[in-house]
């Protein structure tokens, strides 16, 4: 089996697990997709290609041959976050880049069949990595925002965001790795996401033309285009806390050996080893490097999730968890 086929079986494997998650974006403007344990799904897989559909939403992944797959861990503010980057070469991953509103006729590669005569609109948000669009099938909003085409979404005085959050249309968020159509109402400016699929479109943090988060650590040269979230061992998939799960943590552990940092990797193996050893927390010295200072936070936290019985993970904790160490590492795509 070639390496293709290898990351298609892997990414095939967790789509058909209701309990992952998935994004495709860029910081400041995010489509999320995820499912109930009971809800109807169409799951697909052949020809390169991944995909799930329920009633609320979809996610297509199409790898390709150079994509790469990165593993990494982050800090929350009391807990830690894990994900799989779907990286491109930063000179391969760029979309259309357009930056006024613009009409792309029928969405002929829309997910569901039914959906393809609709038409698509780009909002013109010119990011790198993604085109976030709109998909409109009724004539009267499509003609209203035909004749506001070619004028920037946010321009004073546009009224095409009105005409959108008024009919409320599907959302539909593409990259070179796939799309996120997402099939549920816009919430109002005062209400909060619907529980499952929804999407984020915050101008403010676009105006900082950042790919990702600055606490997300992609290799150097690559962009992501998407992201999965397996399982976590202390949160669900809303993030609500629940009991630690030692099969969830062993899994992600697997995919941070096989997908992530090799350094990083070996770093906290070097701390789990000292930790379980009863070692003093000078034995492992500080990096200055930021991802590797909270990497040791995180297998900390993992630790004392798991409520092993180490007696020298109370002084590591009080070394490592000083304020002046910590970085504010909340991830961006989890506020509404």
């Amino acid at each position: 089996m070639n390496d293709l086929a290898n990351k298609c079986e892997f990414l095939a494997a967790q789509m058909a697990d209701h309990e992952a998650n998935w994004s495709l974006g860029t910081f400041g403007a995010i489509a999320e997709f995820m499912r109930d344990a009971d809800e109807p799904v169409a799951l697909s897989n052949g020809d390169a290609r991944v995909a799930a559909v329920t009633a609320r939403g979809g996610i297509r992944i199409e790898p390709r041959e150079h994509m790469r797959l990165f593993a990494s861990e982050s800090t929350t503010r009391e807990s830690w976050s894990h994900r799989v980057s779907l990286c491109l070469p930063q000179a391969g991953c760029a979309m259309n880049g357009r930056t006024v509103l613009t009409a792309l006729g029928p969405d002929i590669q829309a997910l569901r069949e039914e959906d393809r005569q609709a038409t698509l609109f780009d909002l013109g948000l010119g990011a790198l990595q993604v085109d976030v669009c709109i998909r409109v099938a009724d004539p009267k909003v499509t003609a209203e925002l035909l004749s506001h085409a070619g004028r920037p979404l946010f321009e004073p005085g546009n009224p095409a965001m009105s005409v959108i959050l008024a009919s409320s249309p599907h959302r539909v968020f593409a990259s070179r790795l796939g799309r996120i159509e997402v099939f549920q109402p816009i919430p109002p400016p005062t209400g909060q996401s619907p529980e499952g699929p929804h999407t984020h479109v915050l101008p403010k943090l676009l105006q900082h033309r950042r790919t990702h988060s600055a606490t997300e650590p992609v290799p150097v040269g690559w962009i992501p285009c998407a992201h999965l979230y397996p399982p976590h061992p202390v949160t669900d998939g809303s993030g609500h806390a629940r009991a630690f799960d030692l099969g969830r943590h062993e899994a992600f552990q697997e995919m941070l050996r096989r997908f992530g940092d090799p350094e990083l990797v070996s770093l906290k193996q070097r701390v789990v080893a000292a930790v379980a050893a009863g070692g003093d927390p000078s034995t492992v010295p500080v990096i200055d490097n930021r991802f590797a200072r909270t990497n040791i936070r995180v297998v900390l936290r993992q630790l004392n999730a798991a409520d092993e019985a180490l007696p020298a993970l109370a002084a590591w904790m009080a070394a490592h968890e000083r304020p002046d160490r910590i970085e504010s590492d909340d991830e961006p795509h989890r506020h509404d």
